[in-house]
């Protein structure tokens, strides 16, 4: 009578050997990539070269590492789930663009590291729900603006990185939300001294000094001058900086706008430029290669399990007919 027994627990073992597949394990004593640390709740994905974040991270992870890999995207829904983060490390990584709202949920964090990425912009409200933040590393990556309000809500911010990207202003009253703002980091930026959109800021250094740490080491484009020294004089031009990076220039508007329709030539557009003129925008997330090849994975798995499943039944059929 040990048969059916026999094909009864091969029929247990393969259907939990196919739910920890299906599941995606995370961690490595389940066969996933990631170390996972019960008692601290940290999970270190950290130089693993993923290009995409490992599924079923425990929802009660405290500590999320996943610097040093290959992102370069994040799918909005990246961390839905894991509402008990406090540290989230994302440095030296791929990142070109943030999906908006992918942060909504993070509301106890209070480590967001993104350093050492390719970021060139950030969207609107990107950390409005981050409220308990308290260190936010931002620095070495290519942020050529900031939006309006974007640390607006950051009121418990200690510690943040800007240098070495691109910036050449801050929206006027960026930093005025951030009262226990202790350490700032400016240095390295092409910041545009010529225009008056730099006298908030550099108002806002002479404030600080002595207060807020490093502030002082923001120069002009060029280290010609620190940016607290800039006066009004100097700072005399009105300068715009738009949104997208192909802007038309004041003199052929009014051109266009006082000539007649017939007269107006065409004027050759790159279709990139083209389409965020539109608002066109990329998805904010599409399957990477070892996505798709887990996917194609978990299809085989399943297929395997269930000729598994019948082989096993048959051989129970085939031997209560014998018996």
């Amino acid at each position: 009578m040990m048969g059916p027994v026999l094909a009864a627990c091969l029929l247990i073992i393969l259907s939990t050997a196919w739910i920890s597949q299906a599941n995606g394990a995370t961690c490595k004593k389940d066969g996933g990539v990631c170390t996972c640390n019960d008692q601290t709740k940290n999970v270190d994905c950290s130089s693993k070269g993923l290009t995409a974040i490992p599924s079923n991270i425990p929802t009660d992870t405290d500590r999320l590492e996943l610097g040093y890999n290959k992102l370069s995207s994040l799918p909005r829904t990246a961390f839905h789930g894991l509402n008990k983060l406090t540290y989230l490390d994302l440095q030296w990584n791929e990142l070109q663009t943030l999906p908006p709202g992918v942060f909504d949920q993070l509301n106890d964090l209070k480590t967001l590291d993104l350093r050492q990425n390719q970021l060139k912009s950030l969207p609107q409200g990107i950390f409005d729900k981050l409220t308990k933040l308290t260190i936010l590393w931002l620095n070495t990556n290519k942020l050529q603006r900031l939006p309006e309000g974007v640390f607006d809500k950051l009121t418990e911010l200690k510690t943040l990185t800007l240098s070495n990207n691109q910036l050449k202003r801050v929206p006027e009253g960026a930093f005025n939300s951030l009262e226990k703002l202790t350490l700032l980091q400016l240095d390295t930026n092409p910041w545009d001294c010529s225009c008056r959109d730099i006298l908030y800021l550099s108002n806002w250094i002479r404030e600080k000094k002595g207060t807020v740490s490093n502030i002082e080491a923001a120069e002009c484009d060029g280290g010609t001058k620190a940016v607290l020294e800039i006066t009004e004089e100097e700072a005399a031009e009105d300068c715009v900086y738009p949104n997208t990076t192909t802007a038309i220039p004041t003199t052929i508007i009014t051109t266009l706008a006082s000539s007649n329709d017939d007269d107006i030539p065409e004027l050759p557009v790159p279709q990139e430029n083209f389409q965020k003129f539109l608002g066109y925008q990329e998805p904010d997330h599409l399957p990477t290669q070892p996505q798709c090849l887990m996917s194609i994975s978990g299809y085989l798995g399943l297929m395997m399990f269930f000729v598994l499943i019948s082989a096993a039944i048959l051989y129970v059929i085939h031997f209560l007919k014998k018996a």
